[in-house]
């Protein structure tokens, strides 16, 4: 499997602000993959899924979902706990309906809690969630998204740590995240490689032929990512995050959350064709 490089949500260029719309025109511009985007809250029916999964299925673009951001499964209230638990099952659920392969979604806040204490409540109720979707022979993938404040749980170790415990979890990197979550560092070909390979030996072959990105400009202070930029105004280097990609061997979906979507999407699977053609002359 390739890396296949889409947007997340509709393109802007698209002919109309619906889901369909953007595959068509995902498909259009030579992309291959478009992240359906629920981030306040699920409102497709089984019916719609069914048929938007018909029209990806026939413009062969590749589908991933992202469940609402009111999600936080260390809330010390049980009722937003289990609010959270339901918004992850009803995306995976209509996910399963687009055929879609994976949900990514932001697990938790630590709300001064010890990070083991935090780690130990997202694997409990992430795990029942599983359960639940096991249960209904629903195989979308679960993907814990690293996050790019420090006062959100979400670093790389506890991501990966998520993945290792649960069967049918796998994380979804955002390398935005991480550069802004640590004020600046992971932004250099060793620094993506040692990403690489911590998550890697981690997690195996599993995860090598079928990760998941998220990839941006961002700003950022001490306190964290401030917003998404255009690549070409951040300090993101994203051609040397594409070499690390191919020099490891990845196989999945990078999806670009900048403002300009499909254009940096575009930049970054010409970057890395261009990276490949390379390779293959030596």
């Amino acid at each position: 499997m390739p890396i296949y490089f889409g947007t997340a949500g509709v393109p802007l260029s698209a002919k109309e602000n619906s889901t369909e719309a953007g595959i068509v025109r995902i498909k259009e511009l030579g992309l291959s993959a478009m992240e359906v985007e629920f981030v306040h809250g699920v409102r497709m029916k089984e019916d719609k899924a069914l048929q938007v999964g018909k029209t990806a299925q026939r413009e062969n673009v590749r589908l991933t979902c992202h469940a609402p951001y009111y999600i936080n499964l260390n809330s010390q209230e049980t009722e937003k706990v289990e609010a959270s638990k339901l918004r992850i099952l009803q995306t995976a659920r209509i996910a399963h309906f687009l055929g879609a392969s994976g949900i990514v979604f932001h697990p938790a806040f630590y709300a001064e809690q010890k990070r083991e204490t935090v780690l130990a409540k997202v694997i409990k109720e992430l795990a029942e969630i599983r359960e639940i979707l096991d249960q209904e022979d629903n195989k979308v993938i679960l993907r814990p998204e690293t996050t790019g404040k420090p006062t959100q749980f979400g670093d790389l170790e506890e991501t990966l740590m998520i993945a290792k415990e649960i069967p049918g979890v796998l994380p979804c990197i955002d390398f935005g995240h991480l550069h802004a979550r640590a004020n600046g560092l992971y932004n250099s070909y060793d620094e993506f490689c040692e990403i690489l390979e911590q998550t890697a030996n981690y997690l195996g072959d599993d995860w090598i032929h079928n990760a998941h990105f998220h990839v941006s400009g961002i700003s950022y202070s001490g306190k964290g990512e401030t917003k998404h930029l255009i690549l070409r105004e951040a300090d993101l280097k994203y051609q040397e995050l594409l070499k690390a990609l191919h020099c490891f061997g990845i196989d999945g979906t990078i999806i670009c959350e900048s403002p300009n979507l499909e254009e940096d999407a575009l930049l970054m699977q010409k970057t890395y064709r261009e990276i490949e053609a390379a390779a293959g002359k030596q």
